[in-house]
């Protein structure tokens, strides 16, 4: 069996090597919230011994259909809704979130989703990034990618 490189591929095939150091610095205590058994996976599943919860993918939903056709203001709301729905089940609320990356498909419709967000938070803002995508699942305006503290 070969041996992993270090290095990454080029689209021609070569090889572009990286430098060792930075491999050194990674420290395997870090990763302990990907250790467990068999607790990994996306979609708010929490897993191993770590104290964050990760949520990915949270759209603006209502029984399993994208309301893509809805408002960017009630797709946001949607989302923000699941993810209240998401922590609950975890006995976390919205004052436990730490960082948002909200992605939206239309960035100048950022002022909308920004009104939604500060309505839902009542004055403690999480940190949150706002990203342009070209799409999302189910023609959906905003999805939105969240980190949370179970403390």
């Amino acid at each position: 069996m070969a041996q992993p490189s270090h290095g990454s591929q080029t689209d021609d095939g070569g090889s572009v090597e990286r430098d060792a150091i930075e491999f050194d610095r990674i420290s395997s205590e870090s990763k302990r919230q990907r250790e467990g058994s068999g607790n990994g996976s996306a979609y708010g599943v929490r897993t191993g011994e770590s104290d964050l919860l990760f949520f990915e993918g949270i759209l603006p939903e209502e029984s399993g259909v994208v309301m893509s056709e809805h408002s960017i203001k009630d797709q946001a709301d949607l989302c923000l809704d699941r993810l209240e729905s998401l922590l609950s089940a975890r006995d976390a609320t919205l004052a436990d979130v730490m960082k948002i990356e909200v992605q939206v498909t239309d960035i100048d419709a950022r002022g909308a989703v920004d009104e939604v967000y500060r309505s839902r938070f009542d004055g403690a803002y999480p940190p949150r990034t706002t990203v342009g995508v070209c799409s999302l699942p189910g023609n959906a305006g905003v999805q939105l990618d969240v980190v949370a503290a179970d403390e």
